[in-house]
């Protein structure tokens, strides 16, 4: 990109998205390095706006995706972050984690895979107990959608196989896994990797399991936060958990990274204590809030100049 070139990125994102990621600083130095944002009215069509060098979009409409596909047919050149397509496989919980089994991981003595599940589609399958034998309580039960909604981070620990009943299909039951209360969220910007501590439920000793029969909510569980980000400061014990190996978690990024399609997304990351060298991905996330993650506001701009560099150029011959 020329020094006098601009990259203009047009956005459509909720205005929750767009007050958490398109903070004034970060617009600033974006527009410093000759990076623009441009808000895409939704509600006008989309090939009346622009041009656009870039999209960057995050909305679960199925409208929107006709007009991106639209402006892409007449407008090829433009790079679209990310394929609708391709964030779709993260909507349900067991497509999003089939890309883990598609990726290796060769280098350094680290092991990874994701804990042991079964899909719940309806409710008598909660009390036939040959269909979840397969699993050692306690399980954690989480939707089977992931959108982003607030029933989609509706999660709960189930201590005894009774506590099932209580719940409503389609689930995703997952084997808990004791993992020192420490989940690492692996951002990924492109090429970018960045690995940080946050809290998570704590461990469940065998000879600690409550006779509650009722499943508990993570909200119901103390110090422990939901899957979305979190304002509440990591605690001191938390931030001297040691971090897995930086190679292993760029390695596991980059295969996500290509098993997906995707440029921008963080997953979850817990280590089993039972294995130190072995860990589960538990959860991806698409667009994730980046304003979280340590000096977001260059990492991201570096992305988009990297982009700029790479867009094809369109030549318009005139007769």
């Amino acid at each position: 990109m020329s020094r006098n070139a601009r990259f203009k990125i047009g956005y459509a994102l909720t205005e929750k998205k767009q007050q958490s990621l398109l903070q004034p600083k970060f617009l600033e130095y974006a527009k410093s390095r000759g990076v623009d944002f441009i808000r895409i009215e939704v509600q006008m069509s989309l090939l009346e706006q622009g041009p656009f060098e870039a999209i960057l979009h995050k909305l679960r409409d199925p409208e929107w995706n006709k007009q991106l596909s639209l402006y892409e047919m007449k407008h090829p050149e433009v790079i679209v972050i990310d394929p609708p397509e391709a964030i779709k496989r993260l909507h349900n919980r067991i497509s999003m984690l089939q890309a883990v089994a598609e990726i290796q991981v060769s280098d350094g003595l680290e092991t990874f895979g994701i804990p042991k599940q079964v899909v719940v589609d309806k409710s008598e399958t909660l009390n036939d107990s040959r269909a979840l034998a397969a699993l050692k309580f306690p399980v954690i039960a989480k939707p089977l959608v992931a959108d982003g909604s607030a029933r989609s981070h509706a999660m709960s620990l189930v201590f005894h196989p009774e506590g099932l009943a209580k719940l409503k299909p389609p689930l995703v039951i997952q084997e808990f896994v004791n993992h020192g209360g420490v989940i690492f969220k692996v951002y990924v910007v492109g090429e970018h990797v960045k690995c940080v501590r946050r809290r998570s439920l704590p461990d469940v000793g065998e000879d600690e399991i409550p006779s509650c029969e009722a499943p508990l909510s993570f909200s119901q569980i103390s110090n422990v936060t939901s899957s979305t980000e979190s304002d509440i400061p990591v605690d001191s014990d938390i931030l001297q958990a040691e971090l897995p190996p930086f190679d292993f978690i760029s390695g596991l990024a980059k295969g996500l990274r290509i098993a997906l399609g995707l440029r921008l997304f963080n997953f979850d990351l817990i280590r089993d204590i039972k294995a130190g060298n072995h860990y589960h991905v538990i959860d991806i996330n698409y667009f994730p809030g980046y304003a979280k993650m340590p000096a977001y506001e260059s990492v991201l701009t570096d992305f988009f100049v990297c982009l700029a560099k790479e867009q094809p150029r369109v030549t318009v011959e005139t007769a």
